[in-house]
């Protein structure tokens, strides 16, 4: 095996692994915190960034096969433990309402209108805080009305 397959694996599987903890630490501290009903393989498939993925994939194969095993430790450290650090609840849940909740949103349905905070939107179903009634909705996509 050429070497820069080796690197394309190894950058590979690093940053799988990173993928990995980042998504978990929102899974567990938003997904789960606000109740939202969706499994981790969705979460992480339906959200995952294939040109981030690969450019992380490249720069870290490169980096541990072609420099030296003290800025590849270093590196790899440094991202493990970001990556990590979004298991600690603030963080995660920080990192999930930027990914993945829109703030202040109105949706129309054929009967009602709802104003709030879309918490996930997801394949099928939105997860919606509503301001007035105070509580979650889980709307269904086909009855939204135009955009939201």
């Amino acid at each position: 095996m050429s070497k820069a397959v080796q690197a394309f694996l190894s950058g590979m599987f690093f940053t799988f692994i990173l993928d990995f903890f980042l998504f978990l630490g929102v899974f567990e501290n938003y997904i789960k915190a606000k109740e939202i009903d969706v499994y981790y393989n969705i979460l992480f498939a339906d959200h995952q960034s294939l040109i981030i993925f690969f450019f992380f994939t490249l720069v870290l194969g490169y980096i541990t096969l072609y420099q030296e095993t003290k800025l590849s430790l270093i590196v790899i450290g440094t991202l493990s433990i970001i990556s990590l650090s979004t298991l600690i609840t603030p963080i995660g849940s920080s990192l999930g309402e930027a990914l993945l909740m829109k703030s202040d949103v109105e949706i129309h349905m054929s009967k009602y209108s709802y104003r709030g905070d879309i918490l996930y939107d997801g394949r099928n179903k939105i997860t919606f805080y509503d301001y007035s009634l105070k509580k979650v909705l889980h709307l269904d996509k086909n009855q939204i009305v135009g955009e939201y």
